[in-house]
């Protein structure tokens, strides 16, 4: 697929009817659905769902999977999204490591990369490993940088305003199937522009329009978001529902929040900072300049092997944001979490059922677990900044 058309029709095809067709494919499986329950189930007109069957159809998103269950008559034919059609990149940029993933258009991971990275080293190094790994990691799974088609030079893709778009004759602009690159790293950021702003930690990032730096050079769209938002996309794409948070305990703490199933980026796209709640006044200094963060807190417990301390600080935090949003469940992920996760849902779980407790609040407390996806689920979630539109779930 690495010459056709299918990146450049997929994004021609971002209609709210489309996106509903297609999202019922994608949560379909293999196994398909039929055009009657298409219909049935977007309120559309079966002449309307066979008129964008048909288009989805003629671009190879779509294909048939067999026949359906016969209910008196000839048996309804089935359809099946096709997931080679389409594929995005997803790269997780922490402080001290990057992690790039291919995903097709289910979803599902096709190919991984991981490399130890400073984000301390500069511009330049950063974009040129960002590019570097999504380059190899792309031609590694679709094969050789094949040149792009005569004429095709310049045309340049779209996902509409605000998001980076490629020049056309960038490292990647030859594959016809990619959408583009979702990039997710720590925050505060600017979503809708592709810039940074203060990263903890490295202030030198200020400003820096990472978007802008990194779509001309490999030719295709780049959208650019927080860790948490992006695997909190993911999650919820994969089928969480209602409201929760997401929280991430890496080399940082932030927090991913799902409100009424929509992702919550706030006015200025900054939700989510939770790691820098201040609990303590006269605590440690934290490398964003305050003391007593719950950031700071939990990753001096851990430096120190208490990890039963550091749940319960990330647990007076989560009591806050619980009892500030009355959200549905709480979600702990990150490679700090991961090294003790049963301690953390317990730690934190526990501080929960004493809130509930002493609010006498009816029912159970607002339940914890470890979210899915594990040390990759940034990076699926970035992805998904790119396939998520295309299924009408953009923000979810």
């Amino acid at each position: 697929m690495k010459g056709s058309s299918v990146g450049a029709n997929l994004f021609a095809l971002r209609s709210h009817n489309t996106a509903l067709v297609l999202d019922l494919l994608r949560t379909a499986g293999p196994g398909g659905i039929s055009r009657l329950d298409l219909a049935e189930r977007t309120g559309l007109t079966p002449q309307a769902v066979s008129k964008i069957t048909a288009r989805l159809r003629e671009d190879g998103l779509v294909a048939e999977a067999g026949r359906g269950a016969s209910t008196g008559g000839k048996p309804p034919t089935t359809l099946r999204l096709v997931p080679e059609a389409g594929h995005a990149v997803g790269v997780h940029l922490d402080r001290d490591e990057l992690r790039t993933v291919l995903v097709d258009l289910a979803g599902a991971v096709v190919g991984e990369r991981r490399a130890a990275l400073d984000l301390g080293a500069g511009a330049d190094a950063v974009v040129s490993a960002v590019a570097r790994d999504a380059e190899g990691l792309v031609a590694e799974v679709l094969g050789p940088t094949a040149e792009p088609e005569p004429g095709s030079e310049g045309t340049g893709w779209s996902l509409g305003s605000g998001w980076g778009v490629g020049s056309g004759s960038g490292s990647l602009a030859a594959y016809g199937s990619l959408l583009g690159l979702g990039v997710a790293l720590p925050g505060p950021l600017d979503h809708a522009r592709g810039v940074l702003h203060r990263v903890t930690g490295f202030p030198e990032w200020d400003g820096f329009p990472l978007r802008d730096a990194l779509a001309p050079r490999l030719g295709v769209p780049v959208v650019v978001d927080k860790d948490t938002n992006a695997a909190a996309l993911g999650l919820a794409v994969a089928g969480e529902s209602g409201s929760f948070a997401y929280l991430h305990l890496g080399t940082g703490l932030g927090a991913g929040l799902v409100i009424g199933g929509l992702l919550h980026r706030g006015a200025r796209t900054g939700a989510g900072e939770f790691g820098h709640q201040v609990i303590q006044l006269d605590g440690p200094v934290c490398s964003c300049g305050n003391r007593g963060c719950i950031e700071v807190l939990c990753l001096e417990a851990m430096r120190r092997g208490d990890a039963e301390e550091a749940a319960r600080v990330l647990g007076a935090g989560t009591a806050n944001l619980v009892a500030l949003l009355d959200i549905d469940l709480v979600l702990l992920g990150g490679r700090t979490v991961e090294e003790a996760p049963e301690r953390f849902v317990r730690g934190v779980a526990g501080v929960l059922e004493e809130l509930a407790r002493r609010e006498g609040a009816t029912g159970s407390a607002v339940p914890v677990r470890v979210a899915s996806g594990g040390v990759w689920g940034v990076a699926v979630g970035a992805a998904q900044l790119l396939l998520g539109p295309l299924f009408g779930r953009g923000d979810v």
